[in-house]
């Protein structure tokens, strides 16, 4: 079994990946994301290509082979999992839920994950609308617009939110605009640099591209 720090490399380095999935991912933005010095760092994904986890280019950064996001995907796998049983079962806030899954990631076994996965109906994504991989490991991530750049006038979802920050999320939570809640944008302005969407409830809320930008959706 991957130690619980190789667990939270493999895993971050498949987050960072994500926009750039070929791209090397550069050391000092890895030290940054894992709260470590560089150094610290780089030592880390040294012995994590020797394990022949990740590809390694000193000065230009690393990224996951093969096995590595394997391994990547079966902890993403059991974040998500445990962070929907959290909301859905426990009743626990959504802004709340990724300290705790970030803990119990790492111990739950996959006996007690499967029976997490029938409980729950096998779901697909997580209380975020983050996408939650098969057990075979396979992830699906669709292309969708955001807030700040999609289509007005016609019906749309919120599908995802990309910041999982308490203090973002508990906003998200106060407008109305979690996932899976209708929405229709109403208006754009491009001096204010803001979009103004209307809820289920008929709610006029006007966010700021910045925020926005956090707001994947979907045609409904």
């Amino acid at each position: 079994m991957p130690s619980i720090t190789v667990e939270n490399y493999l895993k971050q380095l498949y987050i960072e990946q994500q926009t750039e999935p070929d791209a090397l991912v550069p050391m000092g933005r890895l030290a940054t994301t894992m709260g470590v010095v560089p150094g610290t760092a780089t030592a880390m994904v040294k012995a994590l290509a020797e394990a022949g986890l990740v590809d390694y280019e000193p000065r230009n950064g690393a990224r996951l082979t093969p096995r590595g996001r394997d391994l990547a995907l079966r902890v993403l796998r059991r974040h998500r999992l445990v962070e929907l049983f959290l909301v859905k079962v426990l009743g626990l806030d959504w802004s709340e839920v990724h300290e705790e899954a970030e803990k119990l990631e790492h111990m739950i076994s996959d006996k007690v994950l499967d029976r997490i996965d029938k409980l729950l109906g096998s779901p697909t994504v997580d209380p975020h609308g983050d996408p939650i991989p098969t057990a075979r490991g396979d992830i699906e991530h669709p292309d969708l617009p955001t807030l700040a750049d999609c289509p007005s006038g016609c019906p749309l979802r919120i599908a995802r939110i990309l910041d999982q920050e308490p203090a973002f999320l508990q906003f998200v939570e106060r407008q109305g605009l979690r996932p899976g809640t209708g929405i229709e944008v109403q208006q754009r302005d491009t001096a204010a640099d803001a979009v103004t969407v209307r809820n289920e409830q008929n709610r006029n809320i006007t966010l700021g591209n910045t925020a926005a930008a956090k707001i994947l959706v979907e045609e409904a």
